[in-house]
């Protein structure tokens, strides 16, 4: 499945990364794509939507609904 993400709170590579690593704690061979000027965050994985999310945030960012 593709999800997309509006992701709040990314600013600079770090965050980028943090993001990408907690989705791959998720699935490792999950496809990431973030986009910061937008904060949209593009994932192609076989686990769902909201296991996706909550690793995202609980990363310390906000995922829009």
């Amino acid at each position: 499945m593709k999800y997309t993400f509006q992701v709040q709170g990314m600013t600079c590579g770090h965050c980028e990364r943090a993001v990408v690593h907690a989705v791959r704690e998720v699935d490792a061979d999950a496809l990431v794509k973030v986009d910061l000027p937008t904060g949209q965050v593009t994932v192609e994985s076989d686990k769902s939507r909201d296991a996706l999310a909550n690793a995202i945030q609980e990363e310390g960012y906000k995922v829009a609904a």
